[in-house]
């Protein structure tokens, strides 16, 4: 056999890993040989030995080195160097978890990494938004960015749980389509094979047919929203907690609905990210047993603006959110009875004054975080709520079809993670708990 067909040398097989936070489990044990692997979060240098502190997915544990050799090593070992680090467990109070590592083996499973655009051993950074956007892919590392997006995540998990409990079926809908879903003014158009199609700006379409198949469904995924707003409050994507349920008296079924997510995103984050809420301190809200209520007229009369106003502007839903914790101690208002020329063509009228609709917005701590109601469910109102509005058919064929085969009367809502998450850490900006942020200027990375 040719030299070139021996195999390598093996090396003998490493230790199952431990992670960070699990070193902890050995305070009061016997010393045991471990391995732990992750990034060198922070070296400390003294004289005859070295702190190294190694970050994982689950923490952080403490490395003491006194070997001249490997003392020489770690002086290489710049910080985000990722490692594998095999030594004994010993007790020290001082360290996470109570437990540190001592006589280490330490194995660099790259090159030295490259200096971070932050120090992620600081407990916060000064960086600016430009800063942490552009190098995004790092300075997420960072505990205290890691952990705005495990309140996403946990709030994800947290609307799945919910509407699976109540017999909802989660769905994927298309993001390409031939049509705009409620304006062709805010879509993004690309070329499908040499035809026009548009990224889609919600499953709106999608969900309402889907109601004909399962009755409850659900989804989370991207929207797309071409809109020139260059503010702290609009993404050109972002991802949306889509819900719609068939067989409601009117759209209180459908806040009623909203409510239950809502106190099972809440329930999730306190299960699931309870280290983040601590981390970053977040005044997690209480969700009321019933959501307060009020109709639009009553809103307008609130904030003192004219009875024919036909939208609240932001300053009108941080009155309104002020208003709702005064007098409800709530964090949550709905405020239901948009008018009906401010609402989609599917979009359901109050049946005793066919001005207003069965629709409304969740206001959230004064920021407006959904839109829901419901919608009209037989075809000969589609065909006049279009016709009124100057709109032709043929474009909607393809959804119009679902309400000649018997649909059901329904409703649903959407939330949008990004807001929701930027009001519970009570950021400034929203850019700052999106991972990529996709806007009027940034495309990258």
């Amino acid at each position: 056999m040719p030299p070139s067909a021996h195999p390598p040398p093996s090396h003998p097989p490493l230790l199952p890993r431990t992670l960070a936070a699990d070193v902890s489990t050995y305070v009061g044990a016997p010393a045991t040989r471990v391995r732990l692997s992750g990034w060198v979060h922070r070296r400390r240098r003294l004289s005859g030995l070295a702190f190294v502190v190694i970050r994982d997915r689950s923490g952080t544990a403490q490395v003491v080195v006194k070997d001249p050799a490997a003392l020489a090593q770690v002086d290489t070992l710049t910080e985000e160097t990722t490692v594998d680090v095999v030594g004994m467990t010993s007790p020290n109070s001082q360290a996470p978890g109570g437990v540190e590592i001592i006589d280490p083996l330490l194995i660099p499973l790259t090159s030295p990494a490259a200096t971070p655009p932050i120090e992620m051993w600081r407990p916060t950074h000064s960086a600016g938004l430009p800063t942490m956007l552009d190098h995004g892919p790092v300075t997420w590392r960072h505990p205290r960015q890691q952990a705005k997006w495990q309140l996403a995540a946990a709030s994800m998990h947290g609307f799945r749980r919910t509407l699976e409990s109540q017999s909802f079926t989660e769905i994927q809908t298309p993001k390409l389509v031939e049509s705009a879903t409620e304006s062709g003014a805010n879509v993004f158009s690309v070329d499908y094979f040499g035809k026009r199609a548009y990224l889609a700006q919600s499953p709106q379409f999608y969900k309402q047919m889907c109601v004909g198949i399962f009755e409850r469904v659900f989804e989370v995924g991207p929207v797309f929203r071409a809109e020139p707003h260059d503010t702290v409050r609009h993404l050109a994507e972002y991802v949306s907690l889509d819900a719609e349920l068939g067989f409601i008296d009117d759209h209180r079924d459908v806040v009623a609905a909203l409510r239950d997510v809502l106190a099972g995103m809440v329930e999730s984050i306190h299960e699931r990210a309870s280290s983040a809420v601590e981390l970053l301190d977040v005044d997690i809200p209480r969700v009321p047993a019933e959501l307060p209520v009020i109709h639009f007229r009553e809103a307008l009369e609130i904030v003192g603006a004219p009875s024919d106003e036909p939208d609240l502007a932001p300053a009108h839903e941080r009155a309104l959110g002020a208003w709702a914790k005064e007098r409800h101690d709530s964090d949550f208002l709905v405020v239901e009875g948009y008018p009906m020329v401010k609402r989609a063509f599917y979009t359901s009228p109050q049946p005793d004054d066919p001005r207003w609709s069965n629709s409304f917005d969740l206001l959230f701590r004064g920021l407006e975080l959904v839109t829901g109601g419901q919608r009209l469910h037989r075809y000969d109102d589609y065909v006049a709520a279009l016709t009124q509005r100057g709109e032709a058919l043929s474009p909607y064929e393809g959804y119009l079809e679902t309400f000649r085969h018997g649909m059901p009367p329904h409703g649903g809502f959407a939330i949008g993670l990004e807001r929701w998450t930027a009001r519970l850490v009570e950021a400034e900006n929203i850019r700052e708990v999106t991972l990529f942020p996709r806007d009027l200027h940034r495309l990258a990375p």
